[in-house]
């Protein structure tokens, strides 16, 4: 049995879709899974046990990329085509069953309306899979020692990036001798083009507390590294998702994006944003989404700083409590 499940080119949108594909495994034990994504997402795949073929998408012109993996799926006689995409491919391909998810602005969470893709009404939680060669990596970036607090200062857009200096200014007061994480290591992660934009972060960070995790590792093994940190702090991002993934705890910094649609998931998640809602931003009549230009000028450091403040001390109090109950 083969199922083709192809899910989004954009980093956030592909980690949300994986609760849906873990879900497909354990309903179909013995089925064999090709993901098709774009070529950004596609390392998330493939340490899963389920996974025999990860398909990157690499944008063409006049749809290419689509009629590309057409030609690499069209031989192959599918048990079901899933399409995160709502595309036409699942009625090009031969197979059984057909679950085509249909855009919606319903004000309502996106891993809501993947799941509807399959008429579920309860979402799946994002699972990602790491293997041995991932550990060892976030192993050896982040060894055993004192708490981590974890920094996403960049985006893949202007408008979505909180300034770094405001984020810098963030991780001293939280590590600081009177902060919530006094004298944690800070990681800041990040691409490698992304350097720039995070440097005024990692300037702040005394060397012996520093771990400079911008582009050291892939993908894959960042949400290992993710998952030995106590605490993330980062904009709207495919970061972001990945940290909440990694079941730490997690603060979304949210402007001209939705944290109705785009919340970080999870128990220990909750999102931040200055006075303005998402609408006013991007309704507002100088709105220009080709600008780079920050849009998140509002946001205070102080308001930053108490909703980490308030995640981290009850994050801590769950901890004990489950500790307590084992």
């Amino acid at each position: 049995m083969r199922i083709l499940f192809v899910t989004s080119s954009r980093i956030g949108d592909a980690v949300l879709s994986t609760g849906l594909l873990n879900h497909l495994a354990e309903t179909h034990a013995s089925a064999r899974f090709t993901v098709a994504c774009g070529a950004a997402p596609a390392p998330l795949f493939a340490a899963a046990p389920f996974v025999e073929r990860v398909i990157p998408m690499v944008k063409r012109r006049r749809s290419g990329h689509w009629r590309d993996l057409w030609r690499d799926t069209v031989t192959t006689w599918w048990h079901m085509v899933v399409d995160l995409r709502g595309s036409a491919l699942a009625y090009a391909v031969p197979t059984l069953h057909r679950r085509v998810l249909k855009s919606s602005w319903e004000p309502k969470h996106r891993l809501i309306h993947l799941s509807s893709a399959l008429g579920l009404e309860t979402p799946f939680s994002p699972t990602l899979w790491n293997s041995p060669a991932d550990a060892a990596a976030a192993l050896a970036l982040i060894p055993s020692g004192p708490p981590v607090l974890a920094v996403g200062p960049t985006a893949n857009w202007g408008g979505k990036r909180w300034p770094a200096e405001r984020f810098a200014d963030v991780v001293q007061r939280l590590t600081a001798v009177d902060g919530p994480l006094a004298g944690a290591r800070v990681a800041v992660f990040g691409a490698e083009f992304e350097r720039e934009m995070a440097q005024p972060v990692l300037d702040v960070i005394p060397p012996e507390r520093r771990i400079d995790a911008i582009g050291s590792i892939g993908l894959a093994s960042v949400h290992a590294a993710l998952g030995r940190c106590s605490f993330y702090l980062g904009n709207d991002s495919g970061l972001m998702h990945i940290a909440a993934a990694a079941g730490v705890p997690t603060l979304g910094l949210f402007g001209p994006s939705s944290e109705v649609f785009y919340g970080p998931w999870g128990g220990a998640c909750a999102t931040v944003r200055g006075p303005r809602s998402f609408e006013d931003i991007c309704h507002a009549p100088d709105f220009d989404h080709r600008s780079h230009d920050s849009l998140m000028l509002d946001l205070g450091v102080d308001r930053v700083v108490a909703a980490a403040s308030a995640l981290i001390s009850s994050s801590a109090a769950a901890g004990s409590s489950q500790t307590m109950r084992a």
